[in-house]
């Protein structure tokens, strides 16, 4: 279980964030959406230790890994993939993840090597077909996908996705949530950062909305989008249930 409690981020005389707290339990998808500029990705760093907070803490498990490294919060099982793609495009598709893999050799997996890590994974977010083709001449999507593959790389316990559907077209969002829930369902923690709302509403079971750097709703799929306030500030005036 991932715990961020009370996190406060000042920047110069901005709130960036403020007291913000948050759940993301093991088994399921939690979404975490808002405007641009509500302070996610922000959050995001604060969680993966790019970022210190100004107030706060945040919590893996029973461990405060507030003041960890970022290192040291691989090692303990969290993981991310990033807004702006981080794919070594001179590389190849499986050498991306491969490289993953040895670079986290003995830390979560052990019994395979890097290589049959790299096409399990690969397998698994439906690139095989791209395997040895150049990271750099991917569609958006695809460089998504492999992005997905590479945080996977070390088994991690809890996982955090900023925009992983940006780019991605309807059917390979729908294969998307999928695999989100499977992963969900062997006991990941999945926080999302998403645009698609009709993905998040269809695979998150729990969704934190931010605002100006302050949470403005949290609740289940529904419940969010009933909320009013929810409504005005990122929605739009129509629901999305539809």
């Amino acid at each position: 279980m991932l715990r961020v409690e009370d996190i406060g981020v000042r920047f110069g005389g901005v709130h960036a964030l403020k007291g913000v707290s948050l759940t993301c339990p093991a088994g399921q998808v939690t979404g975490l959406i808002g405007p641009n500029g509500a302070g996610k990705t922000t959050l995001f760093n604060i969680v993966t230790g790019i970022q210190r907070p100004d107030a706060g803490s945040v919590h893996l498990d029973d461990r405060d890994i507030t003041r960890d490294s970022t290192e040291q919060r691989a090692r303990a099982g969290l993981a991310r993939t990033f807004q702006r793609l981080e794919v070594f495009g001179s590389l190849t598709v499986r050498e991306n993840v491969q490289l993953a893999a040895e670079l986290h050799r003995g830390l979560r997996r052990r019994g395979r090597s890097p290589v049959e890590l790299a096409d399990d994974l690969l397998a698994r977010v439906g690139l095989t077909a791209v395997a040895d083709h150049q990271a750099g001449v991917l569609p958006t999507g695809s460089a998504r996908l492999l992005e997905l593959a590479r945080a996977l790389a070390i088994s991690p316990t809890t996982l955090l996705l900023d925009e992983p559907g940006s780019g991605l077209d309807e059917a390979e969002s729908h294969q998307l949530g999928d695999l989100l829930r499977s992963l969900a369902a062997e006991g990941t923690a999945v926080l999302l950062v998403e645009h698609d709302v009709q993905l998040v509403m269809r695979i998150c079971a729990h969704i934190y909305v931010l605002d100006f750097g302050q949470l403005l709703c949290e609740g289940s799929p529904a419940e969010v989008q009933a909320d009013v306030g929810v409504q005005q500030a990122y929605l739009g005036a129509e629901s999305v249930a539809s």
